[in-house]
């Protein structure tokens, strides 16, 4: 029971017009990326953009090289998700994620499948561009290490139970097992 609410609003109360309208101010970064595997990373970002704007081509073009250069892809702009690495894969879905500048950013298991480096990678990159791009980000995980790299607040839920809300210091203090 209860109700979800965005930006204030009930979204279980709104209209398909006014749902889309939230959407819009959010991003969402899948955990296997989510990325169309018969186009270009360039053709992923811009779909967005193409979807939900008025934009003239010039813009659109301008915005896809920005973000991917936000996630350190300026190499990649031409090649195909089956050309990338993980690591890539899920910057490059981030770019997209990010194209229609949100105001908070959903993140399903953004590290998952990737080697403790390149996770550590991305984690910075996430924690640089929510300060650089000044966003909420709401980040589902279960990577302790990722947790302790990025986390502000942190929620524990078991079986459809809140067992905990607080920061990570809060959360050590807790008993909880982590």
């Amino acid at each position: 029971s209860g109700k979800v609410e965005i930006f204030g609003e009930d979204v279980t109360n709104l209209d398909d017009d006014q749902f889309d309208e939230i959407l819009k101010r959010t991003g969402m970064l899948f955990q296997n990326g989510a990325l169309l595997n018969s186009i270009t990373v360039y053709d992923n970002v811009a779909i967005p953009l193409e979807q939900h704007t008025n934009l003239t081509p010039e813009i659109i073009d301008r915005i896809i090289k920005t973000k991917l250069h936000l996630v350190n892809l300026d190499h990649a702009v031409y090649l195909t998700p089956s050309e990338l690495s993980g690591g890539m894969k899920k910057r490059a879905a981030l770019a997209r994620a990010l194209a229609l500048e949100p105001e908070i950013l959903f993140c399903d298991e953004p590290s998952a499948g990737l080697d403790p480096v390149t996770s550590a990678d991305l984690d910075n990159l996430i924690i640089n561009l929510k300060n650089q791009l000044n966003m909420s980000m709401v980040i589902v995980t279960h990577e302790l290490a990722s947790i302790h790299r990025i986390a502000d607040r942190i929620v524990y839920l078991h079986k459809g139970k809140l067992l905990f809300t607080g920061t990570l210091d809060e959360a050590k203090k807790s008993g909880i097992p982590q």
